[in-house]
């Protein structure tokens, strides 16, 4: 099949790489979801909508989860699925009040597998400290689901008036900080599911990060901007900060936290981990005068402790993300085309 065979069928039906966080699906939203369904909140696109009632704010986001396999280290769909919705709903600023479980279940799975998982949304939703209060179960036939089981949660959060984030209040100057080690979890799962054994264990990094980013709020700390580097990895986020703030963003590849068995991976397999997804990290925009006392707050959390300053906002014509090297040079840093790692979450 030619290159123009792949973009002609790529224009008719949906491919996987419509759902990697990439150029293809971003496209697929403008194109089709937003050509439908837009309205002023929707086409914002964050990771949860803020709804206005006559007394507070809330956030209400939803995700689906289809992760192979369904257990991995350092995690499974249930912990993962717990994590991603609490976390869609801390980069907002909001603080979760409670989650939905909608459970689509194929004939046949084993009800020790699905009670191991329903043990582990337990245990996570008690780690963040947000219950699952509502839920819906159904059952397909056997083999239309794959994996044997995919989820649902929805999650709701109460938002401060104070609470105001955005592309719009980036500025130059600012500081771009992350908190911990990127590409983590894909690199774990795609270790899992293709059975290639490292000297070291890789670890998914799925975790509740509404904790953390409570503290960073409750300090004081003037937030420009959160969102989490899952789909896409690090790469996809910077790539919105610059596409939707008109600015540039400069990081720098000594400061950019990457652990070494997951650096050797990536390179051996032939990612760039910079487009890897995370599932328990979150990117922050910050003045550079709270730059020092942000990076403090987070390295004092379990979830916090390799946190690090890895770049600025600048102005720029066109408006780039740029990898300063180790050597000096200089790299174009882009969202990725489709899918580089199918059914990471």
């Amino acid at each position: 099949m030619t290159v123009a065979d792949v973009t002609k069928q790529t224009e008719r039906v949906i491919v996987r790489a419509h759902g990697g966080g990439g150029e293809m699906m971003a496209r697929l939203i403008q194109d089709h979801i937003l050509a439908a369904l837009g309205n002023r909140t929707l086409n914002e696109l964050t990771d949860g909508a803020v709804l206005s009632t006559t007394t507070s704010r809330l956030v209400f986001t939803t995700d689906s989860f289809v992760v192979a396999p369904l257990e991995f280290p350092g995690g499974d769909i249930g912990r993962l699925a717990v994590c991603g919705t609490i976390n869609d709903l801390a980069v907002m600023g909001g603080r979760p009040i409670g989650l939905s479980l909608g459970m689509i279940i194929e004939e046949g799975f084993e009800l020790s597998s699905l009670d191991r998982i329903l043990n582990s949304v337990a245990d996570a939703a008690t780690e963040a400290g947000v219950p699952v209060v509502t839920g819906d179960t159904k059952v397909i036939e056997h083999g239309i689901g794959g994996t044997g089981l995919f989820l649902n949660t929805a999650g709701v959060a109460e938002l401060d008036d104070a609470v105001h984030l955005g592309f719009s209040r980036i500025q130059p100057g600012d500081a771009v900080l992350v908190n911990g080690t990127l590409g983590d979890h894909g690199m774990a799962v795609l270790s899992v599911r293709n059975g290639i054994e490292f000297q070291t264990i890789l670890k998914s990094d799925a975790a509740p990060l509404n904790g953390l980013i409570a503290e960073v709020l409750a300090a004081g700390v003037d937030v420009r901007f959160m969102r989490d580097p899952t789909r896409g990895g690090l790469a996809g986020v910077l790539a919105d900060i610059s596409a939707n703030a008109g600015l540039g963003v400069e990081i720098e590849e000594d400061r950019v936290p990457v652990n070494t068995a997951v650096r050797a991976a990536a390179e051996m397999l032939g990612f760039d981990v910079l487009t890897v997804a995370n599932e328990g990290k979150v990117v922050l925009v910050v003045p550079d005068k709270d730059r020092e006392r942000c990076l403090g707050v987070m390295r004092r959390h379990r979830y916090g402790r390799r946190s690090a300053n890895i770049g600025r906002i600048v102005t720029g014509d066109p408006p780039l993300v740029e990898l300063i090297t180790r050597t000096g040079g200089r790299r174009i840093v882009q969202r990725p085309y489709g899918e580089e790692l199918p059914r990471i979450c």
